[in-house]
């Protein structure tokens, strides 16, 4: 089953995100390498979002890396969301 993490950022996002991004970016290529995470990435223009697809039986994959991304932590996500999605055409 399918699981998408949607990230809603602060206005200020781009400028603060510097910090962070390394280790938001390490965090990712775990998620991905332990074969949690299928894809991610920011929304663009405006570069208001973020969308990572999680796989796996239930959502606690998804809410333990919001839960632990420095992104969240530090203020530059003002809301996250995990919601269940049922893929109909494509994946495995």
């Amino acid at each position: 089953m399918y699981f998408i993490l949607f990230y809603k950022t602060v206005e200020d996002y781009l400028e603060r995100r510097g910090t962070y991004r390394a280790e938001h970016l390490e965090l990712i290529n775990k998620a991905q390498a332990n074969g949690d995470l299928v894809m991610a990435g920011a929304l663009a223009e405006p570069a208001d979002g973020a969308v990572l697809i999680f796989k796996g039986d239930g959502p606690h994959a998804a809410e333990a890396f919001a839960q632990n991304d420095p992104y969240v932590k530090n203020g530059l996500i003002r809301e996250w969301e995990v919601r269940p999605w049922t893929v109909v055409a494509g994946g495995e």
